[in-house]
């Protein structure tokens, strides 16, 4: 990705040992850039950032209101969950009020990133299942607008009713047409957009109200579960779940894989796109807490976000040995 801008340095002592580099987009409910680091029209993958855009259609269709759905259930349908026990009991549960089983999941198994219930598996001799994969609340998703639509279980093919009714609400609210998808880690497709484009859909998701309009009614509902249920959105120790807590439920976050992150700001009608071009995950967790604030919406002497945005660098011994912090042009 060319014209990316230092983002996150790495400071080693008195040495800047590394540099992340990368790009983001704060955009206004009219679909206009407030401001911009990078190119805003870098093509990317938002990867589980989009949750909340593939579970638009959740609501839209009637699926949600038809199986009597919780705003619980809708933000694990955001969710890149940990695997918690609060995670798995409750997805376990919304398969059995859909009437289906972890076998019709199409997301592969994972091993739980919760080490009380990974040691447990361990224990017990089990191997991990699909319900513990991160992205098994938006599978459930899935598979209750699947049945809905009287559709195949193969709903992560492409040409599936689920996917296009994915495809036609992202590019709705991105307003752009999206050039193709990757499937992603869950083997669902990932549509692409620009990096304006998905600010703009968190804008429209910041903007979105009750009573204004189906999809604004969809968007309205699923950042009020997010906010409400930040446990549920990630888990604890998590940057997600973390700084929502931090920011008092003013701001939706969602992390996606690869160093993307996004955040919704009702309350300024802002959305928020980031990409970090290497990958590398505790550069866009600093890059958020940094622009969040920026922008005023995160104390930055909340311990949340010491945890973040200055992060301190610890050795095997635990001396500490540098940390990772904004760069100038972000701070």
């Amino acid at each position: 990705m060319v014209n990316a801008v230092d983002m996150v340095e790495v400071w080693r002592g008195p040495f800047l040992e590394s540099m992340h580099r990368g790009h983001a987009v704060i955009c206004d409910d009219t679909g206009q850039i407030v401001q911009a680091w990078g190119d805003p029209g870098a093509v990317v993958l938002p990867r589980s950032s989009s949750k909340m855009l593939q579970a638009l259609p959740l609501i839209t269709s009637g699926a949600a209101a038809a199986h009597d759905l919780t705003q619980a259930q809708l933000a694990l349908a955001c969710a890149s969950h940990n695997a918690a026990a609060i995670h798995v009991d409750a997805v376990q549960g919304w398969l059995a009020h859909i009437g289906k089983c972890d076998d019709d999941f199409c997301c592969g198994p994972q091993e739980p990133r919760d080490i009380a219930i990974r040691d447990a598996l361990i224990r017990e001799g089990r191997a991990p299942d699909r319900v513990h994969n991160n992205c098994s609340g938006k599978h459930a998703g899935f598979l209750t607008l699947a049945k809905h639509l009287r559709a195949g279980p193969d709903y992560v093919a492409a040409d599936h009713p689920v996917q296009v009714a994915v495809k036609d609400a992202f590019e709705e609210v991105t307003t752009e047409t999206t050039p193709g998808f990757g499937i992603d880690g869950c083997s669902a497709p990932n549509f692409a957009s620009s990096l304006h484009g998905m600010a703009r859909a968190m804008a429209f998701f910041a903007a979105a109200r009750d009573g204004a309009g189906t999809q604004s009614s969809a968007a309205a509902a699923l950042t009020q579960a997010m906010v409400t249920h930040p446990e549920l959105v990630a888990g604890e120790g998590l940057a997600c779940t973390e700084l929502m807590r931090a920011c008092g439920g003013r701001v939706a976050l969602k992390t996606g894989a690869e160093a993307f992150f996004i955040a919704i700001i009702p309350e300024r009608k802002l959305g928020v796109a980031l990409k970090i071009v290497d990958g590398g995950t505790r550069a866009a967790e600093c890059a958020i807490a940094a622009i969040l604030v920026r922008l005023g919406m995160l104390d930055p002497a909340h311990p949340a976000a010491q945890t973040f945005l200055n992060a301190p660098i610890r050795n095997w011994d635990g001396l500490e040995t540098g940390m990772i912090r904004p760069a100038p042009e972000l701070a």
